[in-house]
This record gives C-alpha cells, structure tokens and sequence, in this order.
C-alpha cells in the first residue's frame, strides 16, 4: 500500500498512462503513414504497369505500428501495477479505474489488425 493517501496519485497514473496512448497512436498512425508512402510514390512516379514490389517503407511501417501496439500493452501492464499498489482512500468511490486499460487493449488490437492488414496488402 502507498503512503500517500490522496486521490492525486491516482490521477497521475492515469494521466500518464493516456500520455503513452497519445504516443500510441502517434506511432501507430504514423507508421501507416510511412507504409502508405512507398505505395504512393510508386502510383505518383508512375509504376503503375509493374507489380507493386514490398518496400522498405512497407517494413518501416508496419515495424512502427507494433511497436505502438506493444507501447500499448507495456503501459497498460504498468499503469495496473501502480493502481494495484494503491490504497482505497487514494481511489475515488466508484470511479472506474479501468476505462484506459480498456482503451489500450483495444488500440493495442486494432495495432496489430492494421499491420496485418498493412503487411497483406
């Protein structure tokens, strides 16, 4: 149990814990932005008569958005850790603690349905 006995060690967490789904989605968008360039360049430069080959933009891109899936589940992981280490005093009355556990588990998925998604196609 902490020491502390005020609810602002709790909200710290979870400022910290939105902070890392902020860099979550930064990663993750911008690796498909980085994915999506080699396809572009290929279109822009006119390429369209031969195959679209996987480039190294491709890789880069999918690269990035795992790790941002993985930076999800990590700062998850973590933020539950700090929580469990809390007091009851030092957690609002019927606040749900969950709400960005949820929220990153389900960017962690979407995360890794994208790379699929980026790597097949």
């Amino acid at each position: 149990m902490a020491d502390h006995q005020d609810p602002r060690v709790f909200f710290a967490a979870e400022r910290t814990l939105l902070a890392w789904s902020r860099t979550v989605l930064g990663l993750m968008g911008f690796g498909f932005i980085v994915e999506r360039f080699g396809l572009f360049l290929r279109v822009v430069l006119g390429y369209q008569t031969e195959p679209i080959h996987r480039s190294f933009s491709l890789w880069i891109g999918v690269a990035l958005i795992l790790l941002g899936a993985v930076l999800a589940v990590i700062s998850t992981v973590q933020y539950r850790q700090v929580v469990r280490n809390l007091g009851p005093q030092e957690i609002p009355p019927g606040y749900w603690v969950n709400m960005g556990v949820v929220t990153n588990l389900v960017l962690a998925v979407l995360g890794l349905m994208l790379a699929v998604y980026a790597a097949l196609t």
